[in-house]
């Protein structure tokens, strides 16, 4: 089955509903939406360079055209790869040729960047930036029939970076997608053509991956005209709209529920608010559940599980409040729908409640493997399941509380941040002798990139022109907010950094005692 049918089931029964609006302005109807599609679908089988099954990559902010340019892709026969905009256009590229696309679309605030950064890029064909002249006229191509796609053909190639810090592509098939957006109609709501999607967050990753179980119930997405967070813009929307879901990251909820715009507004006008992407504080939750009352979703997932591994409901979440329980309240829930979790010792032998394992996952909306890595995909399917490298507890009741993380991954403002792709850039540098990047408390991001660095030799490195540098290679929200200058790092007798050193000293005070 190819995803695609989901809009087009909704195109045909719901034509005249509105589909996609920037702001108060109405992009097009879900009618028209389904032409859309299947003439820019038309448009790229006319490219002769593309072939079925071949990836289009999607570099783009937030715009109207995001959701148009996805299912066209799918209607046509090829693999979408969608990508955080927020990358450096460097990175970007790496992802391009990591994925062998043939095209990208991106929107005109990164397409300068994103084309200087693939002057190299091996087999990129076009660069195709979204509403200008290029782009209309490739869809004004011939409308043509959607592709015959197997349901384990790849759909989304969804880029996570591993350990090493080089992104690696979790392989989404068509039935990974249709699993995922039925499980969330089985677990979080029913969906009707009163319901709108305010898409605040990226529509690369969660925002986008919500909107698969949005559409074909004929859903109105919106995309605010700012592209994303805006509380003042949020506040209007949620007045001119009725039975609204959007998406945010604990950081931007506990935003939510301290602005005086959001407290405001009509607040009955909100059916869901999902969070996830990150821990939640009970703090946060009890303050955002004194705020928007009982319609927050706290869930837990991964791109090679997307969005769907275990949640709190909104149920749930209320419950916890009301009884005081913090445990349950900062736990992230019970086993979704058809998926199976459960907690492995080293060994790969489940652990009895109340113990710590790292969390392992079984069910139809598991990865196909990563994309031309037969190592990791061995490494994280094994026959127990897809292995998270998340730690976590189940109570008596099967309430997952998470843990640790196995691997030093930092989570910044709801986005992954991997500390040895920080580190090679600093290490790039000639006065720096040896790093380490943790994350460091932060009470309004949840943890900030910090780096401690060793020099070749005294007044060698600054801060200044570390910062230079990491701007050249990685995302501004990637480099350190701050450095430390160590003599020597804390290792253990292999050689090791002990990174659980690093961070005790930034706990307290939040000072580190100079070298």
């Amino acid at each position: 089955m190819n995803i695609a049918i989901f809009l087009a089931n909704a195109a045909r029964s719901y034509a005249a509903q509105p589909a996609i609006s920037s702001g108060d302005a109405l992009y097009c109807s879900y009618g028209e939406l389904g032409e859309r599609v299947t003439k820019l679908a038309g448009g790229l089988q006319a490219l002769k360079f593309l072939a079925p099954g071949d990836r289009i990559g999607l570099a783009m902010t937030n715009c109207p055209q995001y959701l148009e340019i996805l299912f066209a892709i799918w209607h046509a026969g090829y693999c979408a790869v969608p990508m955080n905009a927020r990358l450096h256009g460097r990175e970007l590229a790496y992802m391009l040729t990591h994925c062998d696309a043939k095209c990208v679309f991106t929107s005109a605030d990164i397409a300068e960047d994103l084309t200087a950064s693939c002057q190299d890029t091996a087999n990129l064909q076009r660069i195709i930036v979204a509403g200008d002249q290029d782009f209309n006229r490739l869809s004004e191509g011939e409308p043509v029939s959607m592709a015959a796609s197997t349901e384990k053909d790849p759909a989304w190639l969804f880029y996570t970076s591993g350990t090493t810090g080089k992104p690696k592509a979790a392989i989404l098939s068509h039935r990974n997608l249709a699993v995922m957006a039925l499980g969330y109609l089985a677990d979080i709501d029913f969906l009707d053509e009163t319901d709108c999607l305010i898409h605040l967050a990226a529509q690369s990753h969660a925002s986008g991956l919500f909107a698969l179980s949005h559409i074909p119930r004929a859903s109105h997405q919106i995309v605010p005209e700012s592209g994303g967070f805006d509380i003042g813009e949020l506040a209007s929307l949620i007045t001119a709209n009725r039975n609204i879901t959007f998406f945010v990251p604990p950081t931007l909820l506990r935003r939510l529920s301290a602005a005086e715009a959001i407290a405001v507004a009509p607040l009955d006008h909100i059916k869901t608010i999902l969070c996830g992407a990150a821990p939640v504080y009970a703090d946060d939750l009890k303050q955002a559940l004194a705020c928007f009352g009982p319609r927050i979703w706290n869930g837990y997932g991964q791109g090679e599980s997307p969005c769907t591994i275990t949640a709190m409901s909104k149920s749930m979440l209320a419950a916890a409040a009301a009884e005081g329980n913090d445990e349950r309240l900062i736990s992230v829930g019970i086993a979704r729908t058809g998926v199976e979790v459960t907690l492995r010792d080293p060994a790969g032998g489940r652990v009895a409640p109340g113990e710590i394992g790292e969390i392992t996952v079984k069910g139809d909306v598991v990865m196909q493997g990563y994309w031309c890595d037969a190592e990791a995909s061995a490494a994280a399917l094994t026959p127990a399941g897809l292995r998270t490298g998340d730690l976590g507890v189940f109570d008596d009741a099967g309430y997952l509380s998470l843990k640790d993380r196995a691997k030093d991954m930092i989570i910044s403002g709801g986005i992954n941040i991997y500390p040895r792709e920080v580190e090679e850039v600093l290490l790039s540098s000639n006065g720096v002798a040896d790093v380490a990047v943790v994350g460091a408390p932060d009470a309004e991001w949840g943890e900030r990139v910090t780096a401690f660095v060793v020099a070749k030799s005294p007044n060698l490195v600054n801060e200044e022109a570390l910062d230079a540098l990491c701007l050249q290679h990685i995302a501004r929200f990637k480099r350190p907010r701050a450095y430390h200058m160590l003599s020597e790092l804390p290792k253990n007798s292999y050689g090791k950094v002990l990174k659980t050193e690093l961070r005790k000293k930034l706990i307290g005070e939040g000072e580190v005692e100079p070298s």
